[in-house]
């Protein structure tokens, strides 16, 4: 394949890896379902609008913090482990590259090239410590030493959609109380589940339609059940 044949290939591909996407995408969607669940739970026990709106603020910063962190700490994890496994690679390189030779020579027969092939292949991967560790770290242990994943983006990202996402449900009891506020909140809750959806359903290829209704049950189930809970609660207190 020609190179700027290969390019416009790998133009089609996005970088799924760096867990900045990831965490954008789940974020919004969290923030979304915590904080329209939270606001309707509380909301559905009749208190005064000022608690809702606390209540609903609380719930925002509270989980766009928790959110940033966990997701911080899983990825800084996940590389961590990804670093000591390339390191484990790159001594067995040093100490042992003959056997490393045949192991990838195994590792491109299986794929099904043709042993002189394999062999010519692999002895041109050897040739250079840096594209030998890089081709093994793919072959043997599925990790692109370049596509890590960088912690810091995703917890920011994570943050910040988390707070996009609790703060669409929050915005009517922000400039009115009651059920107008209430109604408003469901609405926007709606709306927004299904503009998730659409853009999950975009990002993965899949049906639109299909991404939109399963984001909204799933927002609609949650909010549903602590509405429930907070009339039922607000009903006996």
């Amino acid at each position: 394949m020609a190179p700027d044949a290969a390019a416009h290939e790998e133009g089609h591909h996005r970088n799924v890896q760096s867990g900045g996407a990831r965490a954008a995408v789940f974020g919004i969607s969290d923030g979304l379902v915590t904080n329209v669940s939270l606001i309707l739970g509380v909301a559905g026990a009749h208190p005064a609008g000022t608690f809702v709106r606390l209540t609903g603020l609380a719930g925002l910063v509270a989980g766009a913090f928790s959110m940033a962190a966990g997701e911080y700490v899983s990825m800084q994890a996940q590389r961590e482990l990804f670093q000591r496994e390339l390191e484990v690679e790159a001594q067995a390189l040093r100490q042992s590259p003959v056997a490393e030779h045949e192991e990838l020579v195994i590792i491109y027969e299986r794929r099904g090239l043709e042993p002189a092939l394999a062999r010519e292949l692999a002895d041109r991967m050897m040739r250079d410590p840096a594209t030998a560790l890089e081709t093994h770290a793919r072959e043997e242990l599925g990790i692109d030493p370049q596509s890590l994943g960088s912690p810091v983006l995703a917890a920011i990202s994570s943050f910040a959609m988390f707070a996009v996402g609790a703060l669409l449900p929050l915005l009517p009891w922000l400039v009115s109380r009651g059920n107008g506020a209430l109604v408003a909140s469901v609405i926007v809750g709606a709306v927004a589940a299904l503009a998730v959806g659409t853009t999950l359903g975009a990002l993965t290829g899949r049906s639109i339609a299909r991404s939109a209704v399963r984001q909204l049950a799933v927002a609609a189930l949650a909010a549903a059940v602590t509405y429930g809970i907070g009339r039922a609660v607000g009903a006996t207190a």
